[in-house]
């Protein structure tokens, strides 16, 4: 059991009627699953004058301008890319280093597999275990963020929510089995291990399987179709749009859904936390991203464990309007640190930690 301890100003319910002229702060331990307490500031605790030093917010603008993918950030656990296909490639890919998670942006084509093809589209994720040899066939311009992981991504607990909770079984797609459409007198796989490419040459497409059977194969499921928990007198937090897991990281899915209740005095913009187990990363997919200032679709905003983050000071002066938000955004949450590309350092919005001062 923990010790419950309060102490001065505080609230009956977190998240929910917050004292006039006060701004709570949550400081969670264990990317919000852990300890937890709420803090009254007098300010909001992102009223900050400067930076000085690494510790800061980022954010990366759009930047698919590449006909293949661009690391952005990685750590032993996960590698963070984004990319285009813009054309069928010549040649297979077989990922001996990690299970891959493939969220499709923009575009849409198909995704031949050893285990059979899927046609895919807008707001896709496809998970392909490590070993999986694969191609993609694109109909338009692909636009993809790519993760990595050294484990398997996995569906997460739905606990007393039951089994039917945030996406049904149903809603996944597994793939028939097909042969490869390609024809030719030569095909090459490009093999990455050890973050080496080996190149193999077959004189017949290699996509030859007739059937399969187990519990080991590629799926998809779409960001569209994941169902948010909503409470009109609480607001969930992160840890409750889990859509996938992995050791170390997790991946969450913010959709479209009814905003918390005015009368309820309930939160409706994201609470200020300083979660200082978790690196956060934020990929921008859809909609009106009501919570930042000045973000389109396809930017990435990183925010490290240790600095406060939240709500940008317009977020409060709308947000009571709003009966709904219809973004669309996936999170990636990381128990390590990550360590920043080059390209993600050369191409970042260098002053975007700024965004939080009042202008």
């Amino acid at each position: 059991m923990e010790s419950f301890k309060q102490s001065g100003v505080h609230t009956k319910q977190a998240h929910v009627k917050i004292p006039e002229g006060l701004f709570e702060e949550e400081h969670g331990r264990k990317g919000f699953f852990g300890r937890v307490s709420q803090l009254y500031h007098e300010q909001p605790p992102t009223s900050w004058s400067d930076i000085q030093g690494d510790l800061k917010p980022r954010c990366l603008p759009p930047s698919f301008n590449s006909n293949s993918y661009v690391p952005l950030l990685y750590n032993n656990d996960v590698i963070i890319s984004i990319g285009t296909i813009e054309d069928t490639k010549n040649y297979f890919f077989r990922n001996a280093d990690f299970d891959e998670m493939v969220f499709i942006h923009e575009g849409d084509g198909r995704l031949e597999t050893t285990y059979g093809h899927f046609d895919i589209v807008k707001g896709d994720y496809i998970i392909i275990p490590r070993g999986t040899t694969y191609k993609f066939y694109p109909k338009s311009s692909l636009k993809i963020l790519k993760t990595e992981s050294a484990s398997e991504f996995e569906q997460p607990s739905r606990g007393i929510l039951g089994p039917n909770a945030l996406y049904d079984q149903s809603a996944i797609t597994t793939p028939e089995a097909a042969v490869g459409t390609e024809t030719g007198k030569e095909f090459k796989i490009y093999i990455k291990r050890l973050g080496e490419i080996t190149e193999v040459t077959y004189p017949y497409n290699p996509l030859d399987v007739k059937g399969w059977k187990g519990s080991l194969y590629p799926w998809k499921i779409s960001i569209y179709d994941y169902c948010p928990i909503n409470s009109h007198r609480y607001h969930i937090p992160p840890s409750g749009h889990t859509t996938f897991v992995c050791k170390n990281f997790v991946v969450c899915s913010f959709v479209a859904r009814p905003l918390e209740s005015t009368k309820e005095g309930v939160l409706k913009v994201p609470f200020y936390h300083s979660n200082i187990d978790y690196d956060e990363v934020l990929f921008y997919h859809q909609g009106n991203f009501f919570s930042r200032d000045n973000i389109d679709a396809g930017a990435i905003t990183f925010h490290p464990q240790g600095i406060n983050h939240g709500p940008h000071p317009n977020a409060f002066k709308t947000v009571d309007d709003k009966e709904w938000t219809d973004e669309f955004a996936v999170m990636i949450d990381t128990r390590y640190p990550l360590h920043r590309t080059d390209f993600f350092t050369s191409n970042e919005v260098k002053d975007y930690w700024q965004s939080w001062m009042e202008k």
